[in-house]
């Protein structure tokens, strides 16, 4: 064991000093080639191991087209080892004869990249360049369905002594296969669902973007716990790969149960219900329970895929909300039912909202009776999102801006039009992070007084102002009650707008410090003058997203006071 632990020992003392090379790359090349040799420094004064340092530092440079060059090794006086290398003349391509023979000489594409061969004559021969092209061409065939692809000639002449290279490429494309028909491996209630998504035809040239496509678009559907289409390209039926589909659907019916808090609700809890699969035409539902202190609520959803399964469907909701916040003194249960189509073009960030949402409100103030009101309002809401992850964003944009109209007589109480518009933006430059987020929103209505209460707007809170309770700003307007008439409460506003900055640096791996001002009104006449919130925070990165916390100070014509904001979960 000694043995052999003397020259390991010896060669990681061993250094090399390179002399006569000026390109870096060369020389870390060289210097990479030489870590192999197993060699003391006693050994170098032996003729056999010069020798193979020699030829270890020519094989280093050959690949830059270096195929005369000479090493000479010497030992300092402080026992350095001095490689003297002379690279000589480079070798240069003086021919380069290519051919295409099969299907692929009459397709421009394929005749496109075979001639996008970077070596020319009178370029410096590099054997890297050479190799990878090979490798390209042959990658490139394959994603184009030439399966049949190989060269049937490939030749690199040397003349050392007149340093030059002749250069031969003969490719041998055989034919274009096209898509075959489709298969499925496993439950075949999914067959239309996977035909609707098939981005290609039969016959249609096989492409590996088209199959990549494909299988994109069936694993963003939701509906399969594991999905992956290839080409069985051994059963082709003379040109027509037939294409593979295996699948295994997710559960029949999904359960989740999430406990949370946040400032704005307290302790909070969210049971949700999921049937990806309702019938083969891809239909799905699901249902969420959502219990905290001030709110309670239970919705129902149920999707149909139109167009496109993932970005074109009809979504029909129903859901019952009951709240209860001390701070606007009112209490309220709400019945809703909407439908909504939603689009959205493949890969685009925008999304179009089609509405039509019926609403009937019950709300009472304090120990009055309560008043009743009923709305049947088609909308339209158009939103905007990029962001480049899904819990810990660096760089974000988010738009949504949407509008809601409503008319007596026409399933109405009251004449009501509602418009809002909310955007954020994140971006990150190094360790520093910016935010900026805003919202602005308007109801103009014949009677005002009987506006439900969840339709009006308030501000304050961990996504409005800090250093306000969750619905705390709002003006004391008039709410109707059909025995006692108009009341004056804190419930809701006409208008609503809001602005808040943030910024935050990365002080550890997982953990940022943060410093927020939020500036905004929920106001029915602009005249009083905004509440503003300020305050540090610090961000904890967890697995499950990110971690917020805020010291918040809050400063108003009604309110000075201090509370703390806790959130989880990414802002967009």
């Amino acid at each position: 064991m000694l043995l052999v632990l003397l020259p390991m020992q010896a060669l990681a003392e061993l250094e090399f000093t390179i002399e006569g090379i000026d390109d870096d790359t060369l020389e870390d090349n060289i210097r990479l080639h030489l870590k192999s040799l197993d060699i003391g420094q006693d050994a170098l004064s032996d003729p056999f191991w010069q020798e193979e340092v020699s030829k270890t530092v020519s094989t280093a440079v050959e690949p830059f087209g270096y195929y005369n060059s000479t090493t000479l090794i010497r030992t300092a006086d402080d026992g350095d080892v001095i490689l003297d290398v002379s690279l000589d003349s480079p070798l240069k391509v003086t021919n380069v004869t290519r051919e295409i023979i099969g299907a692929g000489r009459a397709d421009k594409k394929f005749r496109n990249t075979f001639n996008s061969f970077p070596l020319e004559k009178g370029d410096v021969l590099l054997h890297q360049e050479y190799e990878s092209f090979k490798s390209r061409m042959f990658n490139y065939a394959l994603n184009h369905g030439y399966f049949d692809f190989h060269w049937q000639a490939t030749r690199l002449d040397l003349v050392r002594e007149e340093r030059a290279a002749n250069i031969l490429l003969i490719a041998q494309s055989g034919p274009r296969y096209e898509f075959g028909e489709v298969t499925l491996n496993g439950e075949d209630k999914a067959e239309d669902i996977v035909r609707r998504l098939q981005p290609f035809t039969l016959g249609e040239p096989y492409t590996a973007d088209q199959l990549a496509e494909f299988n994109r678009r069936l694993n963003a559907t939701g509906y399969f716990s594991r999905v992956i289409a290839r080409p069985v390209v051994s059963q082709a039926q003379g040109t027509r790969v037939p294409i593979e589909i295996t699948l295994a659907h997710k559960p029949r019916d999904n359960f989740n149960v999430g406990v949370g808090a946040a400032t704005d609700t307290g302790p909070r809890l969210r049971l949700k219900w999921e049937r990806p699969w309702v019938n083969d035409k891809g239909h799905s539902a699901n249902a969420e329970l959502f219990i905290s202190a001030p709110e309670q609520s239970i919705t129902a959803d149920y999707l149909v895929p139109m167009g496109d399964l993932k970005n074109d469907y009809l979504k029909y909701e129903a859901g019952y909300q009951f709240l209860d916040y001390d701070n606007t003194n009112t209490e309220s249960e709400t019945l809703s039912l909407s439908v909504h189509r939603i689009t959205q073009e493949i890969e685009s960030p925008w999304q179009n909202d089609y509405s039509a949402t019926f609403l009937r409100e019950k709300y009472k103030v304090d120990d009055d009776p309560s008043q009743t009101t009923q709305l049947l309002m088609p909308g339209y809401a158009l939103q905007y999102l990029v962001k480049d992850d899904t819990l810990n964003i660096t760089h974000g944009t988010y738009f949504r801006t949407g509008i809601q109209v409503g008319r007596e007589g026409i399933g109405s109480d009251i004449d009501i039009v509602k418009a809002t518009a909310e955007a954020r933006i994140i971006r990150t430059v190094g360790k520093h992070r910016f935010m900026v987020r805003s919202e602005i929103g308007a109801i103009e209505t014949d009677s005002f007084v009987e506006v439900p209460a969840s339709v009006r707007f308030y501000a304050g809170g961990d996504q409005s102002v800090r250093g306000f309770g969750y619905r705390d700003i709002s003006p004391e307007g008039e709410i109707f009650n059909p025995v006692l008439g108009a009341v004056q409460k804190s419930a809701g506003a006409k208008y609503l707008a809001t602005i808040g900055t943030e910024y935050a640096y990365q002080v550890a791996e997982n953990w940022r410090a943060a410093a927020f001002l939020d500036v905004g009104t929920a106001t029915n006449d602009f005249e009083e003058d905004p509440a503003i919130g300020i305050g540090p925070g610090a961000h904890w990165l967890s697995p499950i997203g990110p971690v917020r916390f805020y010291f918040a100070w809050g400063f108003s014509d009604f309110e000075n006071d201090w509370r703390i904001h806790f959130m989880i979960g990414p802002e967009l």
